[in-house]
């Protein structure tokens, strides 16, 4: 038996998650006292329907029940594991046991990313952990890494593939040459995408979690609602396979950096050279390469979902708590940490890929280059296939451009009748 106290735990929510963490628990108790000097118990778990079957068993003497006044109000409860996702019922919850003195673990990307200003200020007050690992990549243990290992650096940037879902589709695109609407079918199928995948293929999923890693990485606030943001609903089978005659693989990336002391951020499907490692990352698989100006270029790679990769993060930060660990939820003194000095979308720069559909005439090529000039902008390589009996499909690549010069550009060959259809255009990392 441990020699100290065990650590009680209430778990609102028993889903996939919750039932990972479970089974987690019981599987590495032994592991986890040896580590701690604690066992861990599950007092009640909150559920909305008490009829419904559930996938795995509770143990022996935990309650299960509908009435968050369970756990709030319930002196032998050290923890709050929030599982129920969503931002307003969560928040509720989490302020309440927040208040009731309670540790809170949780793995709510979407609360954390678009309203805890004052959760970190009310859990500040409190002396309690907000804790949350499991909001981001999964089993990659990428935020205590920042709040802890990594806390000596000057972080420069960080990229990441932060949606299994997303990474999944576009590797299914690439390797087996499916259109998307074939390739999330096939994620359904499979359970690696929702009912209604709309957060995950529009690149909301991997813009809350970008949110958090900013905060980390950069201390910090990037609003939700200024993140420039783009998902892979809209990308064609044509510009995969253009992409890979260049050499590069499309991967939707969320990506943040310090540019000349002001925060470039956002989420966008780009274009990643073959030979680097974040291109090699298939399937539901998550990434993270971050540069410090300490510890260089790190690269952390695992799966981003599932019952055991999310339970993994989420065992870990309440084993932080059983150990006694002050709390540190946003790796900084200040728990309200100062809103980023944003640099506008339109003075971000990069290199872009294009792919235009036009007619084959003699010097369309000198046109398209033309307008991309009026606007400073220069092409590193071009080539030409043939389209629809007199059409053809313009691919290049552009030297480094900034993001307003390429949407007047964009303007400038439609005012112009250079394309017979919109222009696609992605960056290049």
């Amino acid at each position: 038996m441990p020699r100290n106290k065990p650590l009680v735990l209430a778990i609102a929510g028993f889903g996939t998650v919750g039932s990972g963490l479970l089974k987690v628990i019981k599987e590495n108790r032994d592991s986890i006292i040896a580590r701690t000097g604690r066992d861990i118990v599950v007092k009640s778990v909150l559920v909305r329907d008490l009829s419904k079957p559930r996938a795995a068993d509770l143990p022996e003497g935990t309650v299960l029940t509908d009435d968050p006044d369970v756990l709030i109000n319930d002196p032998e409860v050290d923890v709050l594991v929030e599982l129920i996702g969503g931002i307003a019922t969560a928040k509720k919850l989490i302020t309440s046991a927040i208040k009731a003195g309670k540790h809170i673990v949780t793995a709510n990307k979407a609360l954390l990313a678009e309203d805890s200003h004052d959760l970190f200020a009310i859990a500040e007050e409190h002396n309690v952990h907000l804790t949350y690992e499991a909001s981001v990549c999964g089993a990659i243990p990428i935020l205590d890494s920042l709040k802890q290992n990594l806390a000596g650096n000057q972080v420069q940037n960080l990229i990441g593939i932060l949606n299994g879902t997303a990474n999944y589709i576009l590797s299914e695109m690439t390797t087996k040459k499916l259109d998307f609407d074939t390739a999330l079918k096939a994620a359904q199928e499979l359970g690696f995408a929702e009912a209604d995948p709309t957060l995950d293929i529009e690149g909301f999923d991997a813009a809350h979690k970008l949110c958090l890693l900013t905060r980390l990485a950069f201390g910090v606030e990037y609003p939700f609602n200024k993140l420039p943001v783009v998902g892979v609903s809209k990308i064609h089978p044509k510009d995969i396979e253009f992409a890979r005659e260049f050499g590069y693989r499309v991967k939707l990336l969320g990506q943040v950096r310090n540019v000349d002391g002001k925060i470039e951020a956002g989420v966008f499907p780009m274009l990643v050279h073959h030979t680097l490692l974040i291109a090699r990352v298939g399937g539901a698989y998550n990434a993270v390469r971050l540069e410090g100006n300490a510890c260089g270029p790190i690269f952390m790679h695992g799966q981003g979902a599932g019952d055991l990769a999310t339970a993994s993060a989420v065992i870990g930060d309440i084993l932080t708590i059983a150990r006694g660990a002050t709390p540190n939820n946003t790796g900084y003194v200040k728990q309200v940490l100062p809103l980023a000095d944003i640099l506008a979308p339109e003075d971000a720069t990069s290199q872009y890929y294009f792919r235009v559909m036009v007619q084959d005439v003699p010097g369309v090529l000198r046109d398209l280059a033309g307008t991309l000039a009026e606007q400073d902008i220069s092409i590193a390589q071009a080539i030409q296939k043939d389209g629809i009996e007199t059409t053809a499909s313009v691919v290049f690549l552009t030297h480094e451009a900034r993001a307003e010069a390429v949407h007047k550009a964009v303007e400038g060959m439609k005012e112009k009748g250079l394309v017979l259809e919109e222009p696609v255009f992605y960056r290049i990392l």
